[in-house]
């Protein structure tokens, strides 16, 4: 023996691994529910556009939390898939207002019936005033 003293660092007990795992139990709460249709991300946007009626893409990056690289694959994605459509902003040639097309609207209003049920899925384990606790903790981490 080296007389070393065994590390008590445990991966199980580390926020990140255990974030990690949760993360990965709802994405696949989430896409038991959707199927292949979105992916989280995609999802998050259309919900945002859909929410502005018609936003730019640095806007929505922020209003998405994404970089400003994720929002720009996402948003071709989509765009390839024919749920979002572009036109110039009229005050900055430069920049494109990003809206739903009407099979965005469409998909986005199926797939919000089910994101409550998501949502509850993936809360299911705890209580209610575990799960406000829960989400407040999580806000003030993000």
């Amino acid at each position: 023996m080296t007389g070393k003293k065994k590390s008590v660092y445990r991966l199980e007990d580390q926020v990140g691994h255990i974030l990690r795992r949760a993360n990965q139990r709802h994405a696949a709460i989430f896409f038991d529910s959707l199927g292949q249709k979105l992916t989280p991300m995609q999802f998050a946007v259309l919900v945002k556009i859909g929410d502005e009626d018609e936003v730019s893409q640095n806007l929505l990056g922020r209003l998405a939390a994404m970089d400003p690289a994720t929002v720009q694959g996402v948003v071709r994605r989509l765009r390839e898939r024919g749920l979002i459509a572009a036109r110039p902003d009229p005050e900055d040639g430069r920049r494109s207002l990003w809206s739903l097309s009407n099979t965005g609207k469409t998909l986005i209003q199926e797939t919000l019936s089910k994101a409550e049920g998501i949502t509850e899925r993936t809360l299911k384990p705890l209580d209610s005033k575990e799960r406000a606790t829960f989400l407040r903790l999580l806000r003030k981490l993000s």
